[in-house]
Order: structure tokens, then C-alpha cells, then sequence
């Protein structure tokens, strides 16, 4: 296998765990806004998350920053592209981080209310456009011969883009209510159990939906494509299942299935394009000419070998340590 497809296998597996893992971090600031009823129960759904949420997003530095290192043409196109919605959610992350940290610092009802919305932006806004720029790299940018960005805005936000954002969105927000089922006791686990059984339906004709045109762009979409967009839906039927059983871990796992298999997806009809052109095939950016030369890409390796089964390791152990169910009764 050569090295330049060896790491876009690996930038598809880094988005696959920023997705699946900082996805059920968004779902459950989603529903910190109508699901909770009252602060204390707020409290709850943020302490679920409070001691990962933070290692979650280093995922998706490490898949910006190993880009840039494999493939830096598709790094710098796509980003300056890119750069109105990377900015947005920026920002939102930013806020989110802090509001993690700053709503417990006031007293008030309004100071609380000013950072749960703050919460809110910081998981809806980069949900629905981390799907909407996975979406268009299968859709293509018009791209000139130099691989240079040559359109606007509008070449980004496309029927098929919004749909992926929405994918992605939905798919949060069922992770969530999954996370929260396999993390709460009493009323609260209850709640999002049903919750979780009433979005399986409408989440997986969206996701079912997206991935079917993302499979028919393709005159002759690939076997691998085909496969995981089925594990995709059949996760999310497998985790209705499971909810309605009270199986909420088996259910947990079928949705990071259901992200792993949308993502999989994306890639492997992406493959061996990177960011195809829409004014000329020819001026597209595929694994082979947007890619480092062998040299960088042998270091990387070598380097990425023994540390990401560390941060593997380390990040399991962390999931262990916190593993502990919480309720209303634990709030002080």
C-alpha cells in the first residue's frame, strides 16, 4: 500500500473518532437547552461529558494537523475555501469551552442562561457544517489549474452539503440521547431513552437518504461505499433496538457505528480524489498529487506508530475511570 493512501485511511479513521466521540459531546449540549427541565438536571448532562469533552476535540486537531503534514495541497485549498465556516466554528468551540468552565462561576439565573446558549451554539453550529465541508469534499469545488479555490460561498452550501450537515446534526443528537441513557439514573435515563426511540426513525431515513445520493454521484460506486453506508442504517436500527431493551451500551455503540460507517462512507467514494474540481476532473486534488513526498510521509509513520496506540490507551482509561452513572441526587 502506498504511504499517501496509507494516511488518507488515517485522516478517514481520525474523523471517524472526532465524530463519533465529539459527537455524543454535541448531542448532549443540544439537549441541555429543551431536554433538561431544570438547572440541577442541566448540571447533570454537563457533568457527563465534563471529563472528556476537552480530550474529544483533540481529534480533530490531530486530522487538521496531520492533513496539513500528509497533504498539504488539499490543506491549503480546502481551507481557504473553507474559511467563513472554519471561523464559525472556531468561535463556537471556543465559547463552548469556556462556558463549560464559566457557568458555575455566577451566582445568577441570567449569568447561567447566558452560557447555556452559548453551550448551545457551540454544539449545533460546528455539528451541522462539520458534515456540510465533509459533504463537499465528495462534492467537488471549483478548483482552476493551479488547484486554487476559483467560486464563493454558494459553491459550498448545495442541497446535497446542507443535507450532510443535517446527517451529521441528527446523528449528534441521537449519540447524545444514547450518552445520556447509558450515563444518567432515574427520570433522567428514562427520558432519554425514549427520546432516543422516538429520533431512530427520522435519523436513519435522513442518514439513509444522504448516503443513497452520496452513492448515486458515483456512476460506479465502490464496493466498500456500499458496505458501510448499510452498517451506517442497520447501526441505527440495531440501537432502537437496544434502547427499547434498555441495552443503552449495546445502543451507545450502534450509533458510534452509525458515525463510523457514515464518515467510511464519505471517504471510500471520496477515494483516490481528495477535492475533486467541478470546472475540470483535471484540475482536482487526489491522494496522489496533493500528498508530501515519501520522505515526510515515512516519518510521519514511523512517528504515528507508537504514539497513537498511547493516546489510545490513555483516552480508553479515562472512559474507565469516569464510567460511574450519575443523577439528580449527586448534584450538591
Amino acid at each position: 500500500m502506498e504511504l499517501s493512501t496509507l494516511w488518507f485511511l488515517l485522516l478517514a479513521v481520525l474523523w471517524i473518532g472526532y465524530l463519533s466521540l465529539e459527537g455524543f459531546d454535541f448531542g448532549v449540549g443540544l439537549l441541555t437547552r429543551r431536554f433538561a427541565r431544570d438547572e440541577t438536571e442541566r448540571r447533570v448532562l454537563i457533568n457527563t461529558i465534563g471529563p472528556v469533552w476537552d480530550g474529544n476535540e483533540v481529534w480533530v486537531i490531530t486530522a487538521v494537523g496531520a492533513t496539513f503534514a500528509a497533504f498539504p495541497e488539499w490543506y491549503a485549498t480546502a481551507w481557504s475555501a473553507y474559511y467563513l465556516p472554519l471561523v464559525l466554528i472556531l468561535l463556537t468551540l471556543i465559547g463552548r469551552g469556556l462556558a463549560f468552565e464559566y457557568r458555575a462561576k455566577g451566582d445568577t439565573d441570567a449569568w447561567r442562561a447566558r452560557w447555556d446558549l452559548v453551550i448551545f451554539a457551540g454544539s449545533i453550529v460546528p455539528a451541522f457544517l462539520w458534515g456540510v465541508l465533509l459533504a463537499t469534499f465528495v462534492q467537488g469545488l471549483p478548483l482552476d489549474a493551479g488547484h486554487d479555490f476559483a467560486g464563493d460561498l454558494t459553491d459550498i452550501v448545495t442541497p446535497y452539503t446542507l443535507l450532510g450537515g443535517l446527517v451529521t446534526l441528527s446523528l449528534a443528537l441521537l449519540h447524545g440521547a444514547h450518552y445520556i441513557a447509558l450515563k444518567t439514573v432515574g427520570d433522567i435515563r428514562d427520558r432519554a431513552g425514549r427520546l432516543a426511540g422516538r429520533l431512530a426513525v427520522p435519523v436513519a431515513l435522513v442518514v439513509a437518504g444522504f448516503l443513497a445520493w452520496t452513492l448515486l454521484r458515483d456512476d460506479s460506486p465502490s464496493r466498500l461505499a456500499a458496505a458501510t453506508a448499510l452498517v451506517a442504517v442497520v447501526a441505527i436500527a440495531a440501537g432502537a433496538t437496544a434502547i427499547a431493551r434498555g441495552r443503552e451500551g449495546w445502543a451507545f455503540v450502534a450509533t458510534f457505528a452509525a458515525v463510523a460507517g457514515t464518515v467510511a462512507t464519505l471517504f471510500a467514494a471520496l477515494y483516490p480524489d481528495v477535492l475533486p474540481s467541478t470546472l475540470d476532473a483535471a484540475n482536482g486534488l487526489t491522494t496522489a498529487n496533493a500528498s508530501s513526498s515519501d520522505y515526510t510521509l515515512t516519518v510521519m509513520t514511523w512517528v504515528a506508530v507508537p504514539f497513537v496506540p498511547v493516546v489510545l490507551l490513555y483516552q480508553s482509561w479515562v472512559y474507565w475511570a469516569f464510567r460511574k452513572r450519575i443523577g439528580v441526587q449527586h448534584i450538591p
